[in-house]
């Protein structure tokens, strides 16, 4: 079966079995409802179980607005490459160059140390830094109470604290005013470059951040309702965000839609994790991604880019702190009356898989197998006045390929047994 068919794309049995487990979610009370997608080939399935909110009342709907919380950040990563399409930003550019409060640097001498207790970084912050979050600053659970943490919760460089965060330039100031907690490009840290990035697309451009993913990507992809807030006429398609008591756990509103944070502009355009969207809009996006780049007849990002944030870039030692990290935020996500749980909103967050194609779809047509890239240089790699480079050329990176799997998930999205794994797909599910 090629690109485009869609006759006998899903099993029965197997739609069945997802819409068994989803529903086992909402019965258990954990969570008032969901909205869930999955799509292959031109064909999509959506299921819209429970409610919108603890109480009952308004139904799930496939329009249902949800808040994106750190699936954001795959979206966001999109006007980086668009600006390295288009030769406007480098991979090796210092990133001072537009983020002056990023020049010379102070990393702690250790990560429980003073904030004074540094020594000068040993190189500038490139873009290639924040692209894959080891610019040396980040959310590190594993690091709460020493001084660096407690000074990033209180100066609001976070979202989701009882304060929203400043706007742009004042967040710079302030982020400017710490210590990096490691050298630049020497340990991945979590949320804190996917907000840079959105800072600097809007500082390159001399546009806000959203005002620049919506030329660029929101509207030439019709992800009408994907956005930094929700309008008055969509609010009551945004459920509540709920999160745990400290004391009982049991689940209160945290923020309510109406007159809620998502119901004005932000201060802070959030790239890491302000966006609110669909299961639709969300599914344009990734499609986009699956189809290396392409809507239909237009392109959104070039082939490199799409190879680009969909292969791993980082090595073993910038991974080396990974695995604990996630360790403690599974563990703060699960711990009633945890800050971390309580604060972070990703229990109303979506998932995604989003999967190349497969020969081994049980139950559908065998989809050939994807040769893997020669090589995974990218046309900016040597990308410099000097070398010529034009918008969208391709050097160094075989075309053959498909994207790679991306991933970018709260929950366990593995199909249940005996569920049909659709190849090429998109799976959404938000809750």
């Amino acid at each position: 079966m090629q690109m485009g068919q869609s006759k006998n794309v899903f099993s029965k049995t197997g739609l069945r079995r997802m819409r068994d487990v989803l529903a086992r979610h909402v019965e258990s009370g954990k969570i008032p409802g969901l909205v869930a997608m999955v799509s292959r080939y031109d064909e999509t399935h959506v299921e819209a179980i429970g409610t919108m909110r603890h109480d009952g009342g308004t139904p799930m709907r496939r329009d249902t607005i949800f808040r994106m919380a750190s699936t954001s950040k795959p979206v966001s990563m999109a006007a980086a490459m668009v600006l390295l399409d288009e030769c406007r930003l480098r991979l090796d550019d210092p990133v001072e160059t537009w983020l002056p409060e990023l020049a010379d640097r102070r990393v702690l001498k250790r990560i429980d140390g003073p904030l004074d207790d540094t020594v000068p970084a040993r190189r500038p912050i490139t873009v290639r830094d924040l692209l894959t979050s080891t610019f040396g600053l980040g959310m590190d659970m594993t690091s709460l109470g020493t001084p660096i943490m407690g000074a990033i919760f209180e100066q609001g460089l976070t979202p989701n604290l009882p304060e929203p965060m400043p706007e742009p330039d004042e967040w710079m100031r302030r982020l400017g005013a710490l210590p990096l907690m490691h050298q630049p490009g020497e340990r991945w840290q979590y949320h804190i470059s996917s907000d840079l990035l959105g800072v600097l697309a809007a500082r390159v451009t001399g546009q806000s951040f959203e005002t620049f993913l919506r030329e660029r990507i929101f509207d030439p992809l019709g992800m009408k309702d994907t956005g930094f807030h929700v309008p008055a006429d969509k609010i009551d398609r945004l459920p509540p965000l709920y999160a745990p008591d400290p004391q009982t756990g049991e689940f209160i509103v945290w923020d309510e839609a109406k007159g809620g944070r998502h119901s004005q502009p932000p201060a802070f355009q959030g790239g890491g994790g302000g966006l609110s969207s669909t299961v639709d809009d969300y599914h344009a996006y990734f499609r986009m991604l699956l189809n290396h780049g392409m809507h239909g007849t237009e392109r959104i990002l070039s082939r490199p880019a799409v190879q680009l944030m969909t292969t791993n870039r980082l090595t073993p030692e910038q991974q080396a702190h990974e695995t604990p990290w996630r360790a403690t935020m599974s563990m703060c996500h699960s711990a009633k009356g945890s800050k971390a749980a309580g604060a972070s909103g990703w229990r109303c967050a979506p998932a995604a898989v989003t999967m190349r194609p497969s020969a081994s779809s049980a139950g559908t047509a065998e989809a050939a197998p994807q040769p893997t890239p020669t090589r995974t240089t990218s046309s900016w790699e040597s990308c410099s006045p000097r070398s010529g480079c034009q918008p969208r050329i391709q050097r160094g990176l075989s075309t053959t390929s498909g994207p790679r799997s991306i991933r970018q998930s709260k929950t366990n999205t593995e199909p249940a047994p005996g569920t049909t794994r659709p190849q090429p797909a998109t799976a959404k599910g938000l809750h």
